[in-house]
């Protein structure tokens, strides 16, 4: 059954994910992944590690900005939880792009961590 996104790990992670996607804050992309997190963005290549995440996210344009819409989480146990959210990535040109994104998560210390993170392209509407 899935949580009230709002008490859930999913959404404080998201929350900085965010505004730190919308910041375009490489470095604090990268600090919300493990050392070893496994990566999948936009590209067919999973990557490995909090530098290969910073170097995705440099090459991301700065104008970009994410959307966050339809939390769900789950939990297994006190420190690993995940879910799934629908992004919706935009720039000020117009260009939009829909996706799914499902993440796992591990309890570091008093915080989460993203272990996974793996996004797929939303089908469009018919």
């Amino acid at each position: 059954m899935s949580e009230d996104a709002s008490n859930h790990p999913m959404h404080e992670v998201l929350g900085r994910w965010k505004a730190a996607f919308d910041g375009h804050r490489p470095a604090a992309m990268a600090d919300l992944f493990t050392p070893d997190a496994l990566f999948q963005g936009f590209g067919p290549v999973v990557v490995s590690g909090r530098e290969a995440v910073r170097a995705y996210y440099e090459a991301v344009s700065a104008e970009r900005s994410a959307h966050v819409a339809d939390v769900q989480g789950y939990r297994i146990g006190e420190g690993v939880a995940g879910g799934f959210a629908d992004i919706t990535f935009r720039d000020p040109d117009g260009w939009a792009v829909s996706v799914h994104l499902s993440l796992v998560l591990l309890r570091d210390g008093d915080g989460w961590r993203i272990r996974q993170y793996h996004v797929s392209r939303a089908a469009a509407d018919d």
